[in-house]
């Protein structure tokens, strides 16, 4: 086996050119999501019947998984009470918020279904205020509101957060192989728009590889382990948690895929991947692993950078 046009470092120094959210512009999100938190926080201060009680900046950006082309940020809203329209009280915060950023236009700001849409312009970032209905629960649990049809789901952001923290503690290149597999499927997505996988379920796979023994520290060997555990299993196999619930408390699933929630035990988050999804993501992981292994194999650089174009595109090695 060759590495010697490409191995770790050459994977490392691709990620940090080409796929991870540079520092600059991470820092400079947070900034916005921060001062966009201050503003709801001195209307809360000043309007204590307001339903808001907490702001959690979610997914990758929460997480340290945001890839370069990240656009958009979600920051779940918390809001106390049953009896309240949802409309009313987003039109509430966008009234508000207008009159707080003077330089913003009317269309910067977009009242949806079940959330409000915030867009700065200077940046180019969208946030969406995401509301979480919230009844006291001491470990912030609440009731997602879906932005499809809004039907409720559990959740708990900060507990989302804590278990990929966790993994981030036990292994420094967790966040990283996450931001390569989302990187291969954004490629993968614009080849075939059919694959779907979604990044809640990457990160919950590789979480489970990591639990069990697989070593992270080789980008060659851990992407190669990720495709080949994809491929073998063809997502048959139960992935399951107990960080936050016991495994006699959970519920069986009659669904094809069972991705369970680490927070959640009641949610299989790949419910909706029928077995026609999942044939596309083991024929495509199929592809990636072979494409690793020709590589890795490769008697000259020309091959083994057409291999690993492969799976991240043309920008790789350049």
């Amino acid at each position: 086996m060759s590495r010697e046009y490409v191995n770790h470092k050459e994977i490392v120094n691709f990620a940090q050119n080409q796929v991870n959210l540079p520092k600059d512009k991470s820092d400079k999100y947070r900034a916005q999501v921060r001062n966009l938190r201050e503003k709801l926080e001195e209307y809360l201060g000043t309007n204590p019947d307001f339903k808001l009680r907490k702001m959690i900046l979610s997914g990758s950006l929460a997480k340290g998984t945001a890839l370069r082309s990240l656009n958009d940020i979600d920051v779940a809203c918390y809001i106390k009470g049953e009896e309240f329209n949802i409309q009313n009280l987003l039109q509430d915060l966008s009234n508000y918020l207008c009159s707080k950023f003077p330089n913003f236009n009317s269309d910067q700001i977009t009242c949806q279904n079940y959330s409000l849409k915030i867009s700065f312009r200077g940046t180019g970032l969208d946030v969406d205020i995401v509301p979480i209905l919230y009844n006291g629960d001491s470990n912030w649990d609440g009731d997602l509101i879906s932005q499809e049809d809004g039907t409720l789901l559990k959740t708990n952001i900060l507990r989302h957060i804590k278990f990929i923290q966790k993994r981030k503690e036990k292994c420094e290149h967790f966040s990283q192989i996450v931001r390569l597999i989302k990187f291969w499927i954004q490629k993968t997505k614009r080849e075939n728009p059919d694959f779907k996988f979604k990044s809640f379920m990457v990160e919950i796979i590789l979480a489970h590889l990591l639990d069990k023994g697989f070593d992270f520290s080789d980008y060659p060997e851990v992407l190669q382990h990720f495709f080949t555990y994809i491929a073998t299993s063809q997502l048959q196999k139960r992935i399951e948690f107990f960080d936050y619930y016991e495994a006699v408390y959970l519920e069986s699933f009659d669904d094809p895929v069972q991705i369970i929630d680490p927070v959640n035990k009641s949610n299989n988050v790949s419910k909706n991947y029928s077995k026609e999804m999942v044939s596309i993501i083991v024929e495509k992981s199929l592809e990636a692993g072979d494409a690793i292994d020709a590589a890795l194999y490769a008697t000259t650089k020309q091959k083994t950078v057409y291999y690993w174009q492969k799976i991240f595109g043309s920008s790789f090695f350049k």
